[in-house]
């Protein structure tokens, strides 16, 4: 487990943070996020309007009238919990086998194995 500590475990989080289905699974998140948070922030806005001034505030008009984002969020942040990593699950099938080491090198190989192939 020497060769995991000293050489792997950064790969290993490379591998996941560079993934391209966490890249995917982040934008579609802020992206949600980002819409709810302005349909409620317009919604709050118009009702401190009303209160304040005690006129009716046509909201009819805005971008924001009768569109429900509450559902679409709550969707992303499930996806985004239940997010599986390609890389994640050959890292388990590795860990499973005796020799374990080899096939994770096989997964991860050292840079300098790299290097002679080239």
């Amino acid at each position: 487990m020497l060769w995991l500590k000293e050489c792997r475990i950064a790969s290993v989080a490379e591998s996941v943070l560079n993934s391209e289905e966490l890249d995917k699974t982040v934008v579609r998140l802020v992206v949600a996020t980002r819409n709810e948070g302005y349909a409620q922030g317009y919604a709050e806005c118009s009702h401190h309007v009303v209160n304040a001034l005690k006129v009716d505030w046509d909201s009819s008009r805005s971008a924001t009238h009768g569109v429900n984002t509450g559902p679409a969020l709550i969707a992303m942040k499930t996806e985004f919990n239940n997010l599986q990593f390609p890389i994640i699950d050959l890292i388990n099938v590795a860990l499973q086998y005796k020799d374990h080491v080899a096939q994770l090198k096989e997964i991860f190989p050292d840079g300098d194995e790299d290097e002679d192939l080239a």
